[in-house]
Parts: C-alpha cells; sequence; structure tokens
C-alpha cells in the first residue's frame, strides 16, 4: 500500500502537466490526450518505470474508460446526427468492415499477417470516438456540419464492432442464449431510454436543479449509478462492459440535453475530463510495448503495415462525403476516421484471452492502434485548410 500514494502523486501530477503543455505557445499544439499518453509511455514500465498500471492505478484506469465512454455516449446528439450524417455513417462503416475483411484475409493469405481475419478485420474498422470527442471539443468543432459529420462517423466504428464482438468473438454462453441477451440488453436500454424522456419534465427539472445545488448532489449521484448499473447488465450478460457504459451516457444523454442540462453536463465534465479519463489516457500510455515495435524481424513492417491500413480502411468512406465535406476537410477526416485505440485493445485481449491470437500478435496490432492515436489526430489538426482531394 505504501508505492500507492507516490504513485497516484506521480499520476496526478502528470495529469496536472499534459494541458499546460499543451497550451505552450508553440508552432503547433500537440491534443491534451496525445500529451497524456506520451507522458504515460515516459513515466511506464518501458521507460523510467516510475509507476505500474496495476493494482489501484490500473482499476482507476479502467474506470476512467467506462466514464469516457459515458461521456461520448452522453454527447451524441441524436436529433443532430439523424438523417444524412447516421445514414453515411453507417454505410461507411459496413464498407470499412468489407475493405478489413478482404485485405486481412490477403496479408494471412501470404504470411505477412498471422492475425486471425475475422479478429484483425474488426479491429481495423474501430474508431476512438472517446478519443476524438475531447479533441474535437478543445478545437470548438464538436458542434460544427464537420463535428456532426465526424461523430456520426465515430459512433458507428464504436457501434459496428461493438455488435460484432458481443455476437460472434465473447464466448460466454452458446450461441443462441448469447443472443438472446443481447437482445434483453437493447430491449432494456430502449426501455430506459424512455423512462428517461418521459422524465423530462418541469417538475422533474426542477427538483433536479435544487438538489443539484445541495451536498446531495442527486443528478450527479444519478448518473453514477445509471453507468454502474448499465455496465453491471452488460457484464451479466456476457457483453463488454464498454456497451455498458456507452449505452448509459446515450440514455442520461436524452434527460439532460438542452440547456437546462448544462450544469449537470458541466458537473460531469469535471469529474471525467478532470480526473477519470485522463488517468485512463495515461495508463494506455504506460501499458504500451514499445520493445514490441522490434520483437521480431518483421514487427515494425507490420505495425507499420497496420497503420497503414487502419488508415486505408476507416479513410476509404471519405469517398462517399465528396458531397458534404469540403475538399480541404476530406483528408482530415480520413485521418480522425483511422483513429483507433480502446477497442484495439479490447479485441487484442479477447483474442489472447479466447486463444485465438498469441500475445505477441496482440501486442503488434496494440502498437499500431496506439501509433494511430499519436499521429493521426495531430495529422488531422495539421492538415486541416492545407490539403485536399480533388474529383
Amino acid at each position: 500500500m505504501e508505492a500507492y500514494p507516490s504513485e497516484l502523486l506521480l499520476i496526478a501530477f502528470v495529469a496536472m502537466l499534459a494541458p499546460l503543455l499543451a497550451e505552450l505557445p508553440t508552432g503547433f499544439r500537440l491534443p491534451v490526450v496525445v500529451i497524456e499518453i506520451i507522458l504515460g509511455i515516459t513515466i511506464g514500465p518501458q521507460m523510467f518505470h516510475l509507476a505500474s498500471p496495476d493494482g489501484m492505478i490500473g482499476t482507476l484506469g479502467e474506470l476512467g474508460l467506462a466514464f469516457l465512454l459515458f461521456m461520448v455516449g452522453l454527447e451524441i446528439d441524436f436529433d443532430k446526427i439523424r438523417g444524412r450524417p447516421l445514414s453515411l455513417a453507417v454505410g461507411g462503416w459496413f464498407l470499412s468492415f468489407f475493405v478489413a475483411m478482404v485485405c486481412m484475409y490477403f496479408f494471412h493469405a501470404i504470411g505477412l499477417i498471422q492475425t486471425p481475419p475475422l479478429l484483425a478485420a474488426v479491429a481495423l474498422s474501430t474508431t476512438a470516438l472517446g478519443v476524438l470527442a475531447p479533441i474535437l471539443r478543445d478545437r470548438g468543432e464538436l458542434d460544427s456540419a464537420f463535428g456532426t459529420y465526424m461523430v456520426a462517423a465515430a459512433a458507428a466504428g464504436e457501434f459496428g464492432p461493438l455488435i460484432i464482438i458481443s455476437l460472434l468473438l465473447i464466448p460466454t454462453h452458446d450461441s443462441f442464449l448469447h443472443g438472446l441477451f443481447m437482445v434483453t440488453f437493447i430491449i432494456i436500454a430502449f426501455v430506459a431510454a424512455n423512462i428517461a424522456l418521459n422524465a423530462r419534465s418541469s417538475r422533474m427539472i426542477e427538483i433536479m436543479t435544487r438538489t443539484m445545488q445541495s451536498s446531495g448532489q442527486l443528478p450527479v449521484r444519478i448518473c453514477i449509478l445509471l453507468q454502474i448499473l448499465f455496465v453491471s447488465l452488460a457484464a451479466k450478460f456476457g457483453l463488454n462492459i464498454v456497451m455498458g457504459a456507452f449505452a448509459a451516457g446515450m440514455v442520461a444523454g436524452l434527460v439532460i440535453k438542452g440547456k437546462a442540462g448544462e450544469p449537470l453536463r458541466q458537473k460531469l465534465d469535471a469529474i471525467g475530463y478532470g480526473f477519470l479519463i485522463p488517468i485512463f489516457f495515461i495508463v494506455a500510455g504506460m501499458k504500451f510495448e514499445v520493445s514490441a515495435l522490434w520483437s521480431a524481424p518483421l514487427a515494425p513492417v507490420q505495425v507499420v503495415l497496420l497503420l497503414g491500413l487502419l488508415l486505408l480502411v476507416r479513410g476509404a468512406p471519405v469517398f462517399l462525403y465528396k458531397k458534404d465535406l469540403d475538399a480541404d476537410e476530406q483528408i482530415p477526416f480520413a485521418f480522425y476516421s483511422a483513429t483507433g485505440l480502446p477497442l484495439i485493445v479490447i479485441i487484442s485481449e479477447i483474442g489472447v484471452s479466447a486463444g485465438l491470437m498469441s500475445p505477441d500478435r496482440a501486442t503488434i496490432l496494440v502498437c499500431a492502434g496506439m501509433l494511430s492515436v499519436l499521429l493521426f489526430p495531430v495529422l488531422a489538426v495539421k492538415l486541416r485548410g492545407k490539403f485536399s482531394l480533388t474529383w
């Protein structure tokens, strides 16, 4: 127990340092989440070994991931993304998944990448909405037209792989029972959403507003309870906790959207982005296996190839957006869409635990996802307005 205070102090210091470094007056500012990951790598076992992502630190990291996806679900405004943004996002994800399957079967057949094709294809078709949302927020683009299309595409890049993971890749029950649990969870989510919509009465809003200014903080506690409830239900049904946290955020978002819910969103922002979420990104950096980049002769080639495939797979749907995005927005859109990490980590862990993937192959896949988080958002911001596609 004596090691925990010093490690927690170090992580708290790093979490405080990251936004300060992001504000340095340089020619180009890195996104805060990228700095947090880099600092996590620096203090982690792969470099200075000042902290380890185990025990309490690991638990806080998992809580940070759950809260991150809760906040992502909270910020999705279905009234805004419905229609063309959502249809393009869904169609784009299916295109990505098809391209990923073709590429992975080809590279698996020639022996260059030995990861099971379905696992790798699902991983390559993901988009880290939880990573992109803070970046778009900080740049003031979350509510723009570009941000709307990006959030819709990223939501499809989270939800599509989650469905496949839950239905096909998690061998908790037999197929029929697992499908039944999946349907039951979705029904519970819809019932909760309906209750949430009916709860938006003036009387309820008044109670929430009054108690939120007291030491009880009732609305905040209700949101935390809802998140834990959905995460627990997802775990009981053999689904991934990611789906539970994501669904809880969407349900809570239905209640607190609009001006009346702004104070509560600010409090949840403070808990999430001020405490738990930075710990997740720092811990993710601490877990990054830098040595995997040179663990085998072909490892660097495989990492670079997977990184390129991420861009190809999730960047391919940009051609569907040629009438909706400006020319100088399309390349940044592709780079943002190709940013993936949380689900890649989860898919890799599932593959290893199920005996479908060796640990070294999983590490190479995670390395590609980590590099996409470190590089692609930075390139997207850098290229915004400086490069365009011609048709």
